[in-house]
Parts: structure tokens; sequence; C-alpha cells
């Protein structure tokens, strides 16, 4: 017999069941009809017993149902009663005594209906079992031997790959250490991580019971202070990432110098020391490490470098046109290698270069690009390499790329992917076969600074102060995500202290070798995440705020995502940009878990920003 009452549910018998009965307006027919309740279980196709029932539809009217009489007298009946909290269904059931029926007296004395009988829940766990097991049977027939189970499978899977559909390949053997672990970002950071199946280590200054509590308990916790770069390099034990989420307390300028700026120099630093440090314990070389070229500290470094000048026209046309230039390279009082001079004739340039001569070992195939440490008046320069066999010059291909400077000291990085042919023919540069290095100068494409002083400058003249040239390692993935900001949201007042310390940081991580990515998001919401569409840009014109959670999801998305490295960009909610005035393509839309949205996106931005 069926319970009494049901716990789990407050419904009368009829809507359980998923049907309602309703008679017939004429009082001379004795005809019903059934229809499906739309309220609970719609579309069970479940059939009344033929006894007299009185039960309820879904408006609460009281409804008798007259069905054939018996066919033989003889048999007898059982009552069942179900009741609920408003009311009451009597169900009067024959029981059949014949021996051709299906439901045995003896035998079965169960009810009609079952309670699991109707439970989609358990009709379908117990459909998927049967399934799984015909096919698991059907898979193995053609199978030439079949493989033992072994018990310790499971045990294995359970130690070596995370058990979860956000696993990223890889997450075990990746320790990450998270700066700033318990800010809005940092937070959904974390659980992001640990969610996915990596090790995380987090970077706090205090170890109280508060910030205890705001990370979960696999968590390294590591007590040190970002400002203090003695207190930071227990952190980096173990880890092969970073991702810096630390903001500044307050907009005083000190404490954003602290956390902004010195911040990441120190962080960036000290990581950079501790992949080092593992290099020489295996007797190698950190492959994070940048290469030397050139380092300009004595008039003996100036050794090898020719100082040349010529011009793109015919002899005749030169003379013309021929205002004078000059060049020299020089090592002066301060300490400074300076090459300076000036182009006055029509189509001349000048430049600076020398056949370069690497240590035992190293060739430039390993490296990204090149990286200059230079200052001056801010004219532009042109990079040119020489690629071919050594030996032979004459057959070597040559291959520019433009390098713009500022006023004052910067630190420019050229990738080798920047680098064009002079001769549309030729093959991409291949470093490897690199064997001379040229700086050359060039008055036309000059562009007039901006500011009191372009005024009074003369763009034929040049003053490049170079400190020293490196070459840039390669990598697939990204070592350190830096969280920035692009201003939006801050008061008008303290924008530009909060930027400039903010930019500091990001320069002092290009300039640290590290592959990078740098997060500019707009003003940060509390909402959930992967709601809206999101754009990517590199041009200063987003408008929009982003969730926290979205920021969160980009920066552990580019942990490996090798689109990712050595890139900058903004990002912000996706918005209607005025008529005529579209600044961007959107390029991803709605983020989740199983769709790479970050590589397309990603993808055609600029590299070394």
């Amino acid at each position: 017999m069926l319970p009494p009452s049901s716990p789990s549910s407050s419904l009368s018998a009829s809507e359980f069941l998923g049907f309602s009965v309703f008679s017939s307006a004429n009082a001379n027919t004795s005809s019903t009809r059934i229809s499906t309740c739309r309220r609970t279980h719609r579309g069970l196709n479940l059939q009344l017993p033929p006894p007299t029932t009185t039960t309820r539809c879904c408006d609460n009217s009281k409804v008798e149902v007259v069905v054939a009489e018996e066919k033989t007298k003889s048999k007898k009946k059982k009552k069942i009663s179900i009741s609920s909290n408003t009311d009451t269904t009597t169900i009067v059931k024959p029981e059949e005594s014949s021996p051709s029926s299906s439901v045995d007296d003896d035998n079965n004395n169960n009810p009609l209906i079952n309670l699991d009988d109707v439970n989609p829940v358990g009709l379908g766990r117990k459909s998927r079992q049967i399934f799984d097991e015909v096919w698991r049977k059907f898979s193995g027939l053609g199978q030439f031997s079949r493989t033992v189970p072994d018990e310790n499978l499971d045990t294995v899977l359970v130690r070596e790959v995370p058990m979860c559909e956000f696993s990223v390949p890889g997450a075990q053997n990746t320790k990450v250490l998270v700066v700033g672990a318990t800010s809005r970002i940092g937070r959904i950071v974390v659980r992001k991580l640990m969610l996915r199946g990596y090790s995380v280590k987090a970077l706090v200054r205090r170890a109280d019971q508060e910030v205890i509590d705001m990370l979960p308990r696999s968590v390294e916790i590591v007590i040190g202070d970002v400002g203090e770069s003695s207190t930071i390099n227990a952190a980096m034990e173990g880890c092969n990432k970073i991702i810096y989420c630390a903001t500044a307390r307050s907009t005083i300028t000190g404490d954003l110098n602290r956390v902004d700026y010195q911040g990441v120099y120190n962080v960036s630093k000290a990581f950079q020391d501790y992949n080092n440090k593992l290099a020489q314990l295996r007797a190698g070389k950190s492959s994070k490490s940048k290469l030397l070229i050139a380092k300009f500290k004595s008039e003996e470094s100036l050794n090898g470098w020719e100082v040349r000048q010529g011009t793109y026209f015919q002899d005749m046309i030169a003379t013309k046109y021929d205002g004078g230039l000059d060049a020299s390279f020089d090592f002066t009082e301060t300490g400074n290698a300076v090459f300076s001079g000036y182009v006055f004739t029509r189509g001349g340039y000048v430049e600076l270069s020398k056949k370069l001569s690497l240590p035992l070992g190293s060739t430039l195939d390993r490296y990204d690009g090149l990286i200059l440490s230079v200052g001056g008046n801010g004219r532009s320069f042109i990079l040119i390499l020489e690629a071919g066999p050594s030996a032979d010059t004459s057959q070597s291909k040559i291959y520019f790329a433009r390098m713009s400077t500022k006023v004052g000291f910067c630190r420019v990085r050229v990738p080798f992917t920047s680098f064009r042919a002079v001769n549309p023919e030729d093959p991409p540069l291949d470093p490897f076969l690199v064997h001379t290095l040229t700086i050359r100068f060039e008055p036309r494409k000059q562009r007039p600074i901006e500011g009191l002083a372009g005024g009074k400058q003369d763009l034929r003249s040049f003053n490049l102060i170079i400190e020293y040239i490196k070459a840039l390692p390669t990598g697939e993935e990204t070592d350190f995500i830096l969280v920035s900001c692009t201003g939006l949201g801050i008061e008008p007042g303290r924008r530009e202290q909060v930027l400039k310390a903010k930019k500091a940081g990001e320069d002092s991580l290009r300039r640290s070798g590290l592959g990078y990515t740098i997060v500019r998001p707009g003003p940060l919401q509390e909402e959930p995440g992967g709601q809206r569409a999101l754009i990517f840009d590199q041009g200063n014109r987003i408008s929009q705020g982003i969730s926290c959670a979205d920021v969160a999801d980009i920066c552990v998305k580019a942990l490996h995502d090798s689109t990712a490295r050595n890139k900058s960009f903004d990002v912000c909610y996706e918005y209607m940009a005025e008529q005529g005035n579209e600044l961007y393509e959107l390029v991803a839309h709605l983020p989740d878990k199983a769709n790479n949205y970050l590589t397309p996106a990603l993808s055609a931005l600029e590299k070394n920003t």
C-alpha cells in the first residue's frame, strides 16, 4: 500500500501523480476524460484504477468518477486511502483472482502505482545504469582482448589528475604565486586556480585570523611585504608563475609607489633571481635570463663599433643637394656612450654598426627580440640586422625595423617578428643567421616632439645615449601577470598620480625580461562573471566597467595562452559606440569554462606593448 502521506510534497495525490479527472457537464452521460495537469509531472500517461475514485483537480474542485462495474461479483475489494494536507483521495481496487491475471494475489501484494515508479530522478538514474551496462558489453564485442580491471586505477587518477571538469592540463605541475590574494580580484583568482587543480601560494602582509578565513585551507600562506625585497624571496620557492593583484590601500604617493611600482619591481626581480639560482644549481643558464649583446660602461666597450654614412640617391643628385652630414660615437666624461650627429644632405643617413660576437654556445634563435636601454632627444631610428653565412657576407640578407625613442631614458623592445626584409622576395628573418647589428639615423619620417622643446629642435640632428643592448628570452607562455588599471572610475584629482605609479610598475616588468601579460580592466564591479561580452583594446578607448570575476578568469586563462605573452591590453564590457565613431571590433563573446575566448581576442593585438 502507498504511505498515508508524502513527506516530500504538499500536493494532493492527483497533483502528485500528474493528472486531473474532469466529469462531464451532462448528467445523463457517464463518460469521463483524463487531462494532463500542467502543474506537476507533465506528460505522464497514467491510468486511473477501475473502481470509484474521489479526487480534486488543480482548482481544488471535488470530482467523483463512476467507472464500469466489475465483471466478477465474487472479487474482493481493497480500499487504499491517500491523505494529504488539503484533501483525501479514496481508491477502491478489485483483487483479481483469475489465473490469467498479471498480478498474483498470493505472490504480489504491492500497489498498482508506487512513488518510485513515477519519480523522474529514479527513472533517469536506472535508465542510465542499464544503458551504460548494455553499451559496455556491446563495445567489448569487437575487442580482441579485454583488459583486467585495475582496482588501484581510481586511486592513481585521483592522485595524478584533478577529477573536475574545470581542470587544466599541466596544472598539477604548476605552482602559482598570487600577490594580493585578499584583494577583490585576488580572492576570486585563488579559488579559480584551486578549482582547476593548481598549487597556490598566497603572499600576504599579515596572517591574522581574518586573512586566513578569506583563503581556502589548502592555500600555502607566506607573509611578506612587496615594498621590502628581503621579505619576499622566500615566497618564490617552488613557484612557476606569478599573478600580481595587489593594490595600494590609499592614494598617497608613497603608498602608490610602494605597491604599484616598487612592489612590481621587487617581485619580478626576486622571481628572476630565483630562476637564476635554479639554473646555477644545474650548471646552466636560466631560460628567463636576457643575453647581453653590448654594454657600454667604458671606452673599451666602444671597440668594434663603426660609424658610417651614405645616401639613398645617386652621386650626382647627392652632390647637388649635399648639405653636409656628420656623426660620431664617443664615451663622455659622465660615463655615457653617445652616438650623435646631423644629416643635412637630402636622402642621406648615418649609422653605427658592429659585427656581433656572442658567447660560446649562444645563438639568437633562442631569443624573442632585442631590448635597448637608450636616452636622448626623442628621435626615431632604424635597426638593421644582416643575416646569412658569416664567412661570405655577399650572400647576406638585410632586415629592418623602426625604433622610436622618448626624451630622456627609456627601454625599447624590438621583437624579431617586426623585422622586414629589404628585398620582398627574401624569406623571413632567421635569428640564428644574424651576424651584424646596425643603428641608422635618417632625417625623413621624423616626428616633431610635443611641447615647447619640440619647436626649438632641428629634426635633422640627433643625440642617442646607449646604455646596453640585450636579447630577450623566448617562451611559449607568460611568466608574470600584472593587473593594472585604465584610470576610469578614479577621482580626477588623484587619477594622474595613480596612473603614474601604475605605468612605472608596468615599465619595470617589461624591463625584467620575464614573459609578461598586463591587464588593464575598467572600473571593477561586484557581479557574476560570464554574463556579458568583453572588449579587448590597446588604444585607451574603453569606457565601461567589468566584473572582478571576469578579470580573474582572464588572468587564469592567460597562464597557458601563448597569445597572451608580452602583451598589454585594456578590457571592459561590450558597449555600442556612437555612429561614425566605432573604435573596436568585437572579437570575443560571452566567457565560459568551455569557450577559449582569450586566444582569438588577443591574437589581433600588438605584441611587446
